[in-house]
């Protein structure tokens, strides 16, 4: 394993690893709480194999809860997000990917 790839998998982001050029793009799954705000399940580098599982295996179980999951996502200035139902659909430079409930009712 190269010495950049440990401080990535690690998360390093010490200054040190930003002059070496060694900045990991994580990516964070959170849950929305009624007054709890977001809740982080889950993060990583999905550039890292063993963090991209890690969020793969949380997505894949936050879905079997029946959650829903939406993707940030913004257009001249308006904030918008697009619902995603597979994690292959989340584009890998995604920051944050959110859970909430779906809604109840009928």
């Amino acid at each position: 394993m190269l010495w950049g790839s440990r401080l990535a998998a690690r998360g390093d982001r010490s200054p040190s690893a930003a002059v070496a050029g060694i900045i990991p793009r994580l990516m964070k799954l959170v849950r929305m709480k009624p007054g709890h705000g977001d809740v982080l399940l889950a993060e990583g580098d999905v550039e890292v194999t063993e963090d991209e599982e890690r969020l793969i295996e949380e997505f894949r179980r936050q879905l079997d809860e029946g959650m829903w999951a939406a993707v940030p996502t913004q257009t001249e200035g308006r904030r918008e997000a697009a619902l995603v139902h597979d994690f292959s659909e989340v584009p890998r430079d995604a920051e944050k990917v959110i859970f909430f409930p779906r809604a109840s009712g009928g």
